[in-house]
C-alpha cells in the first residue's frame, strides 16, 4: 500500500462528528466491568479488522512500559523531511499527548523502530491483540512500522472491549504507571449524568474476499471506556461507509454514534 492509503486514512482520523450517506453499523458493544451480560450488543461484534489508530492505545502502553515515553509531555520529537506528512498539523514537534491527539502516524513508527521487531511482537502477544499478526503487507517485511495500517494485524469489536478491560483492570503485563499515562492521554473529557469518556477513533480501508483494499469504503472505530466514579462501561462501535462520507469523518462519526447510544435521549447509560 502506498502513500495514497495513508491519505486517505489521516483524512479520517480526526474526532469529530456528523451523519454520513451509506454508513452502515457494524457493531456496538457495551460492557459493564464486572457484569457478564453486555449492556448493550448489536450487530456483528466477533468480526476482525484492522484495528487502525485505536492501535494507538497499545502502542502507547508498549512506549510507558518500555520507558520510551515518560509523561504526556515527554518525549517531544521533532518532525523531518521523510515523516508522514500529508496533515499539516503533524509538520511540527510532537508529544505523546499531541501524537495521540492529532493522530500522528510518523511518531507510532518512530516508536515501534525504537521498540524493534521482537519486543513490539512480544507486546502484541502478550496482550493477546486480536490475531496478533504483526507480519505487515504481504512480502513487504514492513510489520513494524505498517501491521496496524489497513494491514495484517486485525481486531474485533469485542476483543476490543476484552483488551480495554483488561487494560483498565491492570490485567495486562505493563506497569501500573504505563496503564495510568495511557488513560490520560485517552480523556476525551466529562458527559452528562456525571459521566467521564476515555476513547480512541480509528479509521482504515477494508479488505475485500480476494484481500484486495476497499478503496473509498472506509471504515470508522471508537473505543474506550466511560467511568462515573461507581461504575465503568467499556465499548467498541465499528462503522462503515459505502461510500466516502460527505459529511463528518468515520472516527468522529463512529465516536458520536457511541455517545448518543450512551448519553442520548434513550441512552443506556441516561
Amino acid at each position: 500500500m502506498g502513500r495514497i492509503i495513508f491519505i486517505f486514512m489521516a483524512a479520517f482520523l480526526a474526532v469529530t462528528g456528523g451523519a454520513a450517506a451509506g454508513e452502515r453499523v457494524i457493531c456496538t458493544l457495551v460492557q459493564e466491568v464486572g457484569v457478564s451480560a453486555p449492556l448493550v450488543r448489536q450487530g456483528q461484534c466477533d468480526d476482525r479488522i484492522s484495528s487502525a489508530s485505536t492501535f494507538k492505545v497499545a502502542i502507547s502502553l508498549m512506549g510507558f512500559d518500555a520507558g520510551i515515553l515518560t509523561s504526556p509531555d515527554a518525549p517531544e520529537w521533532p518532525f523531518k523531511p521523510g515523516y508522514a506528512d500529508w496533515n499539516p498539523v503533524w509538520r511540527q514537534v510532537t508529544t505523546p499527548k499531541s501524537w495521540m491527539r492529532d493522530s500522528v502516524v510518523w511518531y507510532s513508527q518512530r516508536m515501534t523502530e525504537q521498540l524493534g521487531a521482537d519486543r513490539f511482537a512480544a507486546y502484541v502477544a502478550a496482550f493477546d491483540y486480536g490475531n496478533m499478526d504483526v507480519s505487515g503487507d504481504a512480502g513487504k517485511a514492513n510489520g513494524l512500522t505498517r501491521a496496524w495500517l489497513s494491514s495484517s494485524l486485525q481486531i474485533s469489536p469485542a476483543e476490543q472491549v476484552a483488551f480495554l478491560t483488561r487494560m483498565i483492570e491492570g490485567q495486562l503485563p505493563v506497569s501500573a504507571f504505563a496503564v495510568d499515562q495511557t488513560w490520560l492521554l485517552m480523556d476525551n473529557g466529562d458527559q452528562p449524568g456525571g459521566w467521564h469518556l476515555y476513547g480512541k477513533t480509528g479509521a482504515g480501508l477494508p479488505f475485500d474476499k480476494a484481500g484486495q483494499l476497499l478503496r473509498g469504503q472506509p471504515f470508522g472505530w471508537y473505543v474506550g471506556w466511560a467511568d462515573n466514579g461507581s461504575r465503568r462501561v467499556v465499548f467498541a462501535r465499528l462503522v462503515r461507509f459505502d461510500t466516502r462520507p460527505t459529511s463528518g469523518f468515520p472516527g468522529g462519526i463512529a465516536r458520536s454514534g457511541l455517545v448518543m447510544a450512551l448519553f442520548g435521549p434513550d441512552g443506556a447509560l441516561n
